[in-house]
Parts: C-alpha cells; sequence; structure tokens
C-alpha cells in the first residue's frame, strides 16, 4: 500500500486502543475528528470524544452494517472505529473483504494485550495470542503446556468454562494473571491460583495470561 493514493473519501480504520483516552494516539484521534461518519461497537463509540460526526453502531448484524457504509462510501468520510487494534480480531477483516483494500486505510492502536504485558514488564513478542471473544478455542490445556506465555482474550460468557478449564490444566506450570479493565479507571490486575479463576466473574475487557515461570524470571 505504501505510495499508493486512497481517496479521500475511502474508509479509515481506526485502532482506538484499550479504552482510556490516553492510548488514543494521535492519528486516530485526528482522523475520528475529521469523520463525518463514526462506526463501530456502541461499547467502542461511546468511549471517544465527542464529534458531530454521524454514527452508526455495529452488533451483531455486521452485513447489514456494511450495507449501511455502501451508501456512504465515496460520498461521506468514513472512520470504522475498532477497540484495540484492527489486526487483533477486529471489524477490520470484514470491513476489508467488502470493500477492498484499496478503499481502506488502517491506522493501528495499541492492543489490551500489550498493555498486559506491559504492567507485567514482559515481552509479549512470541507469545500465544487467542481469541474467547467470539467462541470457544478449538485448542486444550494440554496442547498449550510448553507455551512460555499465552494471552487469551476473554469477555464472552459462552467460553468462561473453556478459561476455568485452562486455568486448571496450566496451573501447575504457568503463573495465572487476570487483567480487568485496562487503560480504564476500575483496571485491576492480579495474580491468581486456578482454583481462585474457576470461582472469578470475567467482565468484557477481561485479558488472562498464562506466564512460565522462566519467562518472569
Amino acid at each position: 500500500m505504501s505510495g499508493q493514493d486512497l481517496t479521500p473519501h475511502g474508509i479509515t480504520i481506526v485502532g482506538c486502543g484499550p479504552g482510556g483516552l490516553e492510548y488514543l494516539t494521535p492519528a486516530a484521534r485526528c482522523a475520528i475528528e475529521e469523520a463525518e461518519v463514526l462506526v463501530g461497537a456502541r461499547r467502542v463509540l461511546e468511549g471517544l470524544p465527542p464529534t458531530t460526526a454521524e454514527r452508526i453502531v455495529v452488533g451483531a448484524d455486521i452485513p447489514g452494517a456494511l450495507e449501511a457504509l455502501a451508501g456512504r462510501v465515496g460520498r461521506q468520510r468514513i472512520a470504522v472505529v475498532v477497540s484495540g487494534d484492527p489486526g487483533v480480531c477486529s471489524l477490520a477483516q470484514p470491513v476489508i473483504r467488502r470493500f477492498g483494500r484499496a478503499a481502506c486505510r488502517v491506522i493501528p492502536g495499541i492492543t489490551a494485550v500489550q498493555v498486559a504485558f506491559a504492567r507485567l514488564g514482559l515481552e509479549w513478542f512470541g507469545a500465544t495470542l487467542l481469541s474467547a471473544h467470539e467462541g470457544v478455542p478449538a485448542v486444550t490445556g494440554a496442547a498449550l503446556a510448553d507455551a512460555p506465555k499465552i494471552a487469551v482474550l476473554a469477555g464472552n460468557p459462552a467460553s468462561v468454562p473453556w478459561l476455568r478449564s485452562l486455568g486448571r490444566d496450566l496451573a501447575g506450570s504457568h503463573a495465572i494473571f487476570v487483567c480487568e479493565n485496562l487503560t480504564l479507571p476500575d483496571e485491576r490486575v492480579r495474580r491468581v491460583s486456578g482454583e481462585e479463576l474457576a470461582g472469578l466473574p470475567l467482565p468484557a475487557r477481561t485479558v488472562l495470561l498464562f506466564v512460565r515461570p522462566e519467562a518472569l524470571a
């Protein structure tokens, strides 16, 4: 995409970071301020600075939201806003598949996974990243036993039994950290046992880290 002209009335996909406004990059803030239409999940839209742009809330009906966008592309400046980074389990890929890469400019953001590792002072490069946002990952604790660092995006109630099972499987080999509401006023990061994890509620904005002792040294 380097050097390629992008239409001024195309789509900008904006990574909005993990939630705290101080983690919204200047490039992201500019794209949001310049947009005539903001598109995204209700929670993400509600966390943005106020603007005069029209706001389109995307829920479970993603095809319907894409059709709503289709009538605006080429006529209005559109920013599709996603939590974290557009490259991690976001609305970015459905938008790019529908409208094409040439029509989309992507602005990266800070992910909750990056923040979680930063809170522990750990390098996240090479970590195994799993999403339990939309369903139960097709992997077992036994298959992950040798992974030095694992990050799981939680938040889907349907995946909680799997997360608790993962905690039981890895409790003997990994330290477990529950990172809730990162960058927000009620942020909480704590180390728990597998047994404690089994009894915890896991809010929507939760990242679980499983770290082998040698990676903590």
